[in-house]
């Protein structure tokens, strides 16, 4: 079993407990002592989510809410290339965050929550808003679940004409869709630069969103013979394309 990870905002001295000594307190610490019951002798790995992490083992607990970690070196793991960003169309209920838990996952890196046309859930005002933090805080959780020390970017909701900018700076766009005529597994893909990939609502993508995607250079292209529900389709095109780049091996 892999150490745990825990989220800091920052390593700079040891968060108050001095050099190569951590104070991991807040909820993050409640969640150490009193869910996890970590105890002194045992491994951990903090890092900001953002790259930088370092391994820790555990030197002591302190009422319900303080881990006390000696830290070893920090470290931060570069980008990994081509990136791989998922617009990801509005699903109804909370399919949205299963499809965000699992793209962390698999290692997306970017997901752009995308308000198309025949959305049933649309995000507006406070609703939006609240939304969007879940999409945030799942990306977060589901990144500590993986192990990841890089988590995914839940960028705020685009329209369909800033997915279509966002296509055309790509190396490779693509979306999902059933008048594909050739399979994402033999698509042609970069070995740096952007790889976009969006992922159409219960609906379907629109014919005037398909014709605006791909005269910005998307093709539009089929996963296999099934249908996939909007909340999955992405996490298993992510999968196969990241596995195709090298990125799995």
């Amino acid at each position: 079993m892999t150490a745990p990870v825990f989220v800091v905002d920052h390593f700079d001295a040891g968060g108050g407990g001095g050099a190569g000594r951590y104070v991991l307190d807040g909820p993050e610490g409640r969640h150490a002592v009193s869910v996890k019951r970590l105890r002194a002798g045992e491994h951990v790995v903090l890092t900001d989510g953002a790259g930088r992490w370092a391994e820790g083992e555990v030197d002591a607990t302190e009422g319900k809410d303080r881990l006390i970690v000696r830290l070893g070196e920090v470290t931060e793991e570069p980008e990994e290339f081509p990136r791989l960003t998922v617009v990801q169309a509005l699903p109804k209920g909370d399919r949205g965050e299963v499809a965000v838990e699992t793209m962390t996952e698999v290692g997306v890196d970017v997901i752009v929550p995308w308000t198309a046309s025949r959305c049933i859930t649309q995000w507006k005002g406070e609703r939006g808003a609240k939304s969007l933090a879940k999409w945030r805080a799942t990306a977060r959780e589901a990144g500590k679940q993986s192990r990841r020390v890089r988590f995914p970017e839940v960028a705020d909701a685009a329209t369909t004409r800033q997915v279509a900018s966002l296509l055309a700076d790509a190396s490779f766009a693509a979306v999902l869709h059933e008048s594909g005529t050739g399979p994402l597994a033999s698509a042609e893909l970069p070995v740096s630069g952007d790889i976009v990939l969006v992922v159409g609502p219960e609906g379907g993508v629109s014919p005037e969103e398909l014709e605006l995607f791909a005269q910005a250079g998307a093709g539009a292209y089929r996963l296999g013979r099934s249908v996939l529900r909007t909340s999955t389709a992405g996490t298993a095109a992510a999968a196969l394309l990241l596995g195709r780049t090298g990125r799995w091996s």
